[in-house]
């Protein structure tokens, strides 16, 4: 069983993933049921993710449901392999969400990270600074071993691009840069570190700027992942109030694919957003000064 009785990412993928190919291939699941000779109840929770396949099971039904693609055999078998690997935020599991816990593991899986953020700069690309600021300006109390904690895990995150493993893309509304909700230094070396983050092969950087109209005001932060070679999406997470859901359903993942498609495509282009930024940065320290 998933960690703590509830369905981790890693095994909801999985078990979406196989109740999809079970109904392509116009099956129950009692005949489910009878490939990896179990009952239909376990057919369901795994599934729904509440319980891991095992890589044999994975095995037997995929063969039953018609599935011969190499590709997709093995990246399902790796996901029954790793499901209930510990990740390394999970020593910082007392003080997260379980939402967070969800989003930082598919940051971890993912080969592909699409960002678009209409308020705040990326947790990916945030400095420790502005991470500590933004935290403790926070409308709700958090503890300073809470913030210690939780600055620890937003540079773990980060190690994953830093590291080139995952091609990382943000877009980011020109709002962000260009009205500061930390001090002035805060705020100017975190668009430093924007640029220097934005010169690594794998990363991206763009900015939909104002006169863009209102499609930056209408469109709340979310984040798609993707897991395989092809950044198609397979997974989103949306920010709100209370924290940040998954998304998976095929409808949402067409819509938020598109939807940072059109927020690509109205964005300027790296280089042109590399030089707002400069820009903005250079009129903020004259201001300064």
């Amino acid at each position: 069983m998933p960690a703590g009785g509830r369905p981790t990412v890693r095994s909801r993928r999985l078990g979406t993933a196989l109740r999809q190919y079970r109904l392509a291939a116009k099956l129950d699941q009692p005949h489910a049921a009878e490939v990896i000779a179990s009952s239909q109840a376990r057919v369901s929770r795994l599934e729904s993710g509440h319980v891991t396949a095992r890589v044999i099971e994975v095995r037997l039904l995929l063969d039953a449901y018609g599935v011969k693609d190499a590709e997709v055999c093995t990246k399902l078998e790796e996901l029954a392999k790793h499901s209930k690997n510990r990740g390394w935020w999970l020593e910082h599991a007392a003080h997260l969400r379980p939402d967070y816990v969800d989003h930082i593991a598919l940051e971890d899986d993912a080969t592909y990270i699409r960002e678009w953020q209409p308020a705040l700069v990326p947790g990916l690309l945030q400095t420790p600074a502005y991470a500590e600021a933004i935290t403790r300006g926070s409308p709700n109390y958090i503890e300073p071993d809470r913030v210690t904690q939780l600055l620890k895990v937003r540079e773990g995150r980060q190690a994953k691009i830093e590291e080139g493993g995952a091609t990382y893309s943000a877009i980011l509304w020109e709002s962000v840069l260009a009205q500061p909700l930390v001090s002035a230094d805060v705020h100017q070396g975190q668009l430093a570190a924007i640029l220097e983050t934005g010169k690594r092969k794998n990363v991206t950087v763009q900015v939909l700027p104002f006169s863009a109209g209102v499609l930056g005001a209408v469109t709340s932060a979310f984040s798609t992942f993707s897991f395989d070679s092809e950044p198609v999406v397979e997974a989103v997470t949306l920010e709100n109030l209370r924290g940040a859901s998954v998304l998976e359903a095929p409808e949402d993942l067409a819509a938020y694919a598109n939807m940072y498609d059109q927020l690509r495509s109205s964005a300027l282009a790296p280089d042109a957003s590399a030089k707002l930024i400069r820009d903005i940065l250079r009129r903020l320290k004259e201001d300064a000064s």
